[in-house]
């Protein structure tokens, strides 16, 4: 059994709105046999009549009167999908599935959000805390939409990754240490340390900037949490060694950072797929990419 047409029921409300089948018929451009054919047929769909001539106007029937007003629920509700699908390709809404380490999600990731959220505020942004690896896992199984990685990394086919940002990574020390200008591995490796996690990026540089100096000292604690590290170094437990951004505001005075001897930075990659891209996820883009700094 066929489905009743979306035209047909437009044709039945122009009708009736305008008491006049030549009226629908000019503003449907329709041919004025075509109108009459329309009802004709939701006529035979239905089974009884739908609308009565009387003295030159057009009125529904009691039959009539309840098609006509899930006519109009039925319209309204296909404009408002259409809609939808519109503000969705032209990135006006939608969802974009992103994914980044705690730290990029902690200090430069808010700031991406909060714009894009004044630009854009349909686009649903859906952050998953995941490891560079993990991150681009989901880009090619097709589970996220935009990573943050840390860098460098091996070209893999089918993700486009390039370069977004090179900030310096900084000594975090407790207020009450004598600290130095610079601080170096020789003179870092004799505190206690509270460093990140070994399965983290920056974990790896830290260690080889140590060993590139003949030190490898052990932790106090490893953790994958950098706002954790932070409070550690503020309660006096150990120093550490994060990665600074221009834009991240004042830190806790419990605090003394200072730059590194030999100088170290940490890199980060914006990584997505390749061809086409969604709008949402192009807005996206291009909030991040507005944070470079290379």
């Amino acid at each position: 059994m066929r489905e009743i047409s979306l035209d047909r029921l437009r044709t039945l409300v122009t009708i009736v709105d305008h008491r006049s089948f030549a009226e629908a018929a000019r503003l449907l451009h329709l041919a004025p046999p075509t109108v009459s054919l329309h009802i004709q047929e939701l006529e035979e769909r239905v089974g009884a009549p739908l609308l009565s001539r009387k003295r030159g106007h057009v009125q529904p029937t009691a039959i009539g009167e309840t098609l006509l007003a899930r006519s109009r629920q039925l319209l309204a509700d296909a404009a408002q999908v259409l809609d939808d699908v519109r503000r969705q390709v032209e990135g006006l809404e939608g969802r974009v599935r992103l994914g980044a380490s705690t730290g990029a999600i902690a200090n430069l990731l808010p700031q991406a959000l909060e714009a894009l959220g004044q630009q854009y505020p349909a686009i649903d942004v859906q952050v998953t805390v995941l490891t560079s690896q993990g991150t681009l896992s989901g880009l090619a199984e097709g589970t996220l939409d935009i990573g943050l990685v840390a860098l460098p990394q091996p070209a893999i086919a089918g993700l486009v990754i390039k370069p977004w940002r090179r900030d310096p990574v900084m000594a975090f020390m407790p207020a009450q240490w004598k600290c130095p200008a610079r601080v170096t591995p020789a003179w870092l490796a004799n505190k206690p340390l509270v460093l990140n996690d070994p399965a983290t990026r920056l974990s790896q540089l830290t260690a080889e900037w140590f060993a590139a100096s003949g030190q490898h000292p052990v932790p106090r604690i490893q953790l994958n949490y950098n706002d954790a590290i932070r409070s550690l170094v503020a309660a006096g437990y150990g120093a550490a060694l994060l990665p600074h951004e221009a834009a991240t505001p004042s830190h806790d005075p419990r605090i003394v950072m200072r730059p590194l001897r030999p100088a170290l930075w940490r890199r980060l990659g914006i990584a997505h797929r390749t061809g086409r891209i969604e709008n949402a996820t192009q807005h996206a883009l291009d909030i991040l990419w507005s944070l470079r700094v290379v």
